[in-house]
């Protein structure tokens, strides 16, 4: 059985790898639980075993780049652990975010002219902004720990997810000028078939798809950042000692 003081060398040394925590944490057990093998199987002290355990995780800590964290190095099995994850958000927004493309293009036939599309449309953009700013102003004690640049021990990013808080930002501003328009090309193209310009047709369509799957990435990872910080709080400091 390990003890205290040995959980903590475990963690001390995984946190000198640069994981974000949450990583940090899910690969923690599993070295813990290989130093224990090695113990048992080869009645070696733990101080041999944690030398061949970290031996055998050499490779996984070498660092690599990923633009996600750039210019951080991180290290292999971070990247590749949060490159599976986020795939599985990005798959996860584009089709929420197909949802609202049609969701758009049904309002253009509902619509009885121009200018309640406008209307309409402005509501359908709106509604994100709207969520993203309560999501920021009802989480509002947990904004120390989203910074991009915020680690545990001066040392460790907290979780791989506050590398997509500026992605919610700009989402947001970006979502702000959308708001402002009326899309009123595409009411023009489908109900009026007017194609004087199917450049600013297209971006009238293209724009907000992108902006709104954007933004429901950004409030996926913002929702996972806050499960993790609540399942690593025992981690968590004070910003004094942050």
């Amino acid at each position: 059985m390990m003890t205290e003081r040995q959980e903590i060398l475990v963690m001390e040394y995984l946190i000198s790898q640069k994981l974000p925590l949450d990583v940090l944490l899910e690969i923690k057990d599993h070295v813990i639980t290989q130093i224990q093998d090695i113990q048992l199987n080869e009645n070696l002290s733990f101080e041999s075993a944690f030398s061949k355990a970290k031996e055998s995780w050499k490779g996984e800590f070498e660092t690599v780049n990923y633009r996600m964290f750039f210019p951080v190095k991180i290290p292999m099995i971070a990247k590749r652990i949060i490159k599976e994850k986020y795939n599985g958000f990005l798959k996860k927004s584009l089709l929420i975010g197909l949802i609202f493309f049609g969701i758009n293009l049904m309002l253009v036939y509902l619509s009885r002219n121009q200018e309640e599309y406008g209307i309409l449309f402005r509501v359908l953009n709106g509604m994100f902004l709207l969520v993203m700013g309560c999501v920021w102003l009802l989480n509002i004690r947990i904004w120390k720990y989203m910074r991009t640049d915020f680690k545990y021990k001066g040392k460790c990013f907290y979780t791989m997810y506050q590398q997509n808080m500026g992605l919610m930002i700009t989402c947001m501003i970006a979502m702000v000028q959308i708001t402002g328009k009326n899309g009123h090309y595409a009411y023009q193209f489908f109900r009026e078939h007017t194609t004087s310009d199917v450049f600013m047709l297209l971006i009238t369509l293209i724009i907000p798809f992108l902006v709104q799957t954007g933004c429901i990435f950004a409030l996926f990872s913002f929702f996972e950042h806050k499960k993790t910080l609540n399942r690593i709080k025992s981690f968590l400091e004070s910003p004094a000692e942050a």
